[in-house]
């Protein structure tokens, strides 16, 4: 497999790292005749994202949590509505290309198309021997690229080292026996283990249906002996309910004649209970009469109370409302008298307020005075404080002048004593060239102090003028304190007499209301005395008129009362003088007593019945019995040979299985793996470590258990120790060894071959001189295995350079973004 083309489109690391939405790689003119290509760039340029783009597999291995379909999901890397990977390679002379859409939009979705190109230079969707065709669903690709590439698990294994990936060192020996026997092409053998372990897992079921009919059959034959048992002497019950049968029978007749005699005389007494069904149906209808006028007169007699009720009701709240309507009025009037106590202040608050307001406004602006001098006062301190700074620096100054003017005398006179002046060597001499340039220097040092004794007087003057204004304006915080508080006593006044001016409109307002309650309290007239005399004509009236109603209604009763007695009394003579009733209780005994005789003489038939039935039963069982017992042979010949059969197909899937040839082949191919491992080890690291793969290992009791692990001899120390006690850098180059022997023995022995080897940031824990031996590594792998090349990502700038060709993601992010700024400059 050879990745020639890489389109990305979409996706967050090509965004993160290189700023772009998308990228389109030519390998094929990247990489040339190139055999190590070396993918370089700063961490979190994009390098991981576009090695794990490289092979037609779906996900991105270095994050995927397993490897092949179900470890993995794109829509976390992706971003833009429709992100796209689009990849051209080449395997065993074929040229395909891979196409994976992944949409966000609206339901999330993956398709993924793989074609071929023919050999008119057309695309076609790829299609296998069995007539799969990949059509876009992920599955179908899934399927197509592992038949063409092999398994996705083999290959991250042998020829993808994802960044991160998991090491040989860490596989149960499950796991590994399945990659193992993956990476031997032992996929026939698996093939027929799992069809044998699918018969032994049918045959385990079928046996239990069987176990489970035998259990079935025996309960059958159980319950029949029961059935049998129960059963015993049928016949003699079968007599017994025969003899029983006629004896019901005889009761049965001797209750229907009796029934019959009671039925005539009830028939004959019927004329009379008609009679005395009329006289009480007629009572009945006197005392329901009755009983609807007393109610409707009393229905009329509470429609009066109810209106006499309601007369008093509607007094009662007439004479409530005028004593309410009394008391708001006088209410009113003691709140407009109260309001008017107060008119007198307001007239005189009236007359003052102007006279305050411009005694306030007088204060305003004479505490606005006082504020001006306070802050002229601050102002004037703060002059003499920076006057005085200022003469102090000042001073500062000339002392740093004056000694300066004497170093620079001090200086000067050693014109004179020095040994070398006149002579030859005064040209050279470095401390006569100091003295003659310190002479050059003092007179600026002399006008330098001329000056700051200016600048000092000038200071000086400054100082004493703002002490003079300071001592002028000494009184300004106690004249503004006074005149604040004198403001403030005025604006207090103002503000009091104001607010009682605000009462005016109200006091004149007063003054009307109390008129106008006066009027309506003499309108009303005074208070009743007694809410009898309060009625009026109407009511009155009224009253009278429901009294009569109520009188006539109660003689209406009493007349009503009169006529349902004397009607009652005649109606009670009738029924007295016809004959006495029917006992009804003859025709229930009769009626009782034939039911009785007719359910003894049922039971009497069912147990009959049941007799006859239990017989017959017992003839059916035996036959059933007998039925059973062949039936029992029959089921167990057959459990017999279904066991006999499990036991072939259960050896011969064992023999199928991981455990059986699978683990011979392991063991055969262990050697062959550790030889290649050492070649390269001692090509590339040198004769110290050699390694050993071990498929039976030993328990602590010294028994042999099936298992895997890899052991690395130490020449230097001449200890032997598993790859998992190696430090970091060792078990990264030892399992990075064994890892390219599984690829060399792929490409070796089953006819497996990729041309390209993929390497994420393998190199990590080794050093410097390691790193060096990885590379040769390497190269030796390309050379043994007939590799064409290996595309890798290190971040160590050495190993990079030893590469043929180096894709430099910077350059590209640095291109892209020149190529905005023309756009954005354009």
């Amino acid at each position: 497999m050879q990745p020639l083309a890489l389109t990305l489109k979409g996706f967050r690391g090509i965004r993160d790292g290189l700023g772009r939405d998308e990228i389109t790689l030519d390998l094929e003119r990247l990489t040339q005749d190139a055999q190590l290509i070396a993918i370089v760039g700063a961490n979190g340029s994009g390098k991981s994202t576009i090695m794990d783009c490289l092979v037609p597999y779906i996900g991105l291995p270095s994050r995927a949590a397993l490897a092949g379909a179900g470890g993995f999901s794109y829509y976390d890397h992706v971003y833009l509505p429709e992100s796209v990977k689009d990849l051209t390679w080449a395997h065993e002379g074929r040229c395909y290309r891979s196409q994976i859409v992944i949409r966000l939009c609206g339901r999330r979705r993956t398709e993924a198309f793989l074609h071929t190109l023919d050999d008119a230079g057309h695309w076609r969707p790829v299609q296998l021997d069995d007539g799969m065709v990949s059509d876009g669903r992920v599955e179908t690709y899934t399927r197509c690229v592992e038949a063409i590439c092999g398994s996705a698990e083999t290959f991250f294994t042998s020829v993808f080292a994802a960044q991160g990936k998991r090491q040989l060192s860490t596989y149960r020996n499950a796991e590994i026996k399945s990659l193992l026997a993956d990476l031997l092409g032992q996929e026939e053998i698996q093939a027929l283990g799992q069809k044998a372990a699918e018969t032994v897992r049918l045959l385990k079921a079928g046996l239990a249906t069987i176990r489970q009919e035998l259990v079935g059959l025996d309960a059958e034959g159980v319950r029949l002996e029961a059935t049998r048992r129960q059963l015993d002497g049928a016949g003699e019950r079968m007599a017994a309910a025969e003899r029983a049968k006629a004896a019901a029978h005889a009761a049965l007749e001797a209750a229907q004649a009796r029934h019959a005699r009671v039925a005539v005389e009830r028939e004959q007494s019927r004329a009379t209970e008609a009679r005395r069904a009329q006289l009480a149906a007629e009572r009945q209808s006197t005392l329901d009469t009755t009983a609807q006028a007393r109610r409707a007169l009393q229905s009329r007699d509470q429609v009066e109370r109810q209106r006499l009720e309601q007369l008093d009701q509607r007094v009662a709240g007439r004479l409530q409302q005028e004593r309410s309507r009394r008391q708001a009025l006088t209410l009113s009037r003691r709140r407009c008298q109260a309001v008017l106590a107060d008119a007198a202040e307001v007239q005189r608050a009236d007359r003052r307020l102007p006279l305050a307001q411009r005694v306030q406004a007088l204060r305003s602006a004479l505490t606005e005075a006082c504020r001006q001098q306070t802050h002229a006062l601050t102002r004037c301190q703060g002059a003499m404080r920076l006057a005085e700074h200022r003469v102090a620096g000042i001073e500062q100054e000339a002392g740093r002048a004056a000694l300066k003017a004497e170093e620079l005398a001090r200086r000067f006179g050693l014109t004179g004593e020095v040994p070398c002046v006149g002579t030859d060597l005064q040209g050279r001499c470095k401390l006569l060239g100091d003295a003659r340039e310190a002479q050059s220097l003092i007179p600026n040092a002399h006008a330098q102090l001329a000056r700051l004794a200016v600048e000092k007087a000038a200071a000086q003057q400054e100082l004493l003028a703002a002490r003079q204004r300071c001592e002028a304006l000494a009184g300004a915080p106690q004249n503004l304190a006074r005149a604040e508080h004198r403001e403030a006593v005025a604006r207090e006044r103002v503000s009091r007499l104001a607010v009682m001016c605000s009462k005016a409109p109200a006091c004149a307002q007063a003054q009307m209301t109390l008129v106008e309650i006066d009027q309506e309290l003499q309108a009303l007239g005074p208070a009743l005395a007694a809410d009898a005399a309060a009625e009026t004509a109407d009511e009155r009236a009224e009253r009278q008129q429901i009294a009569a109603a109520r009188q006539a209604i109660e003689e209406q009763q009493e007349q009503l009362a009169r006529q349902a007695t004397a009607a009652l009394a005649r109606l009670d003579h009738a029924l007295a003088s016809l004959p006495p009733a029917f006992d009804e209780r003859q025709v229930t005994q009769a009626s009782q007593a034939l039911g009785a005789a007719r359910e003894a003489f049922g039971a009497a038939e069912q147990s009959m019945l049941t007799a006859v039935r239990e017989a017959q039963t017992i003839e059916e069982v035996s036959k059933q019995v007998a039925a059973l017992a062949e039936r029992r042979e029959r089921v167990h010949a057959r459990s017999a040979r279904v066991e006999d059969e499990l036991g072939n197909w259960s050896l011969f899937a064992r023999c199928m299985s991981n455990d059986g040839l699978i683990a011979l082949a392991i063991d055969d191919a262990g050697p062959a793996l550790s030889a290649l491992a050492n070649d390269l080890l001692l090509a590339c690291y040198g004769p110290r470590f050699t390694v050993s793969i071990h498929t039976l290992l030993e328990t602590a009791k010294g028994e042999q258990k099936e298992g895997f692990d890899i052991l690395v001899h130490d020449g230097d120390t001449g200890e032997s120790k598993s790859v998992g006690l190696m430090s970091g850098g060792e078990r990264t180059f030892v399992e990075s060894c064994l890892t390219r022997a599984i690829a060399l023995y792929l490409a070796r022995n089953t006819g497996r071959r990729y041309t390209t080897l993929f390497t994420d940031e393998a190199d990590g824990p080794l050093d410097s001189q390691r790193k060096r031996m990885f590379m040769a590594m390497k190269r030796e792998v390309l050379r043994l295995g007939g590799y064409e090349r290996e595309f890798f990502v290190s971040q160590t700038p050495e190993l990079t350079a030893m590469a043929d060709a180096v894709i430099d993601l910077d350059a590209l992010k640095a291109d892209g973004c020149a190529a905005r700024r023309s756009v954005f400059a354009a």
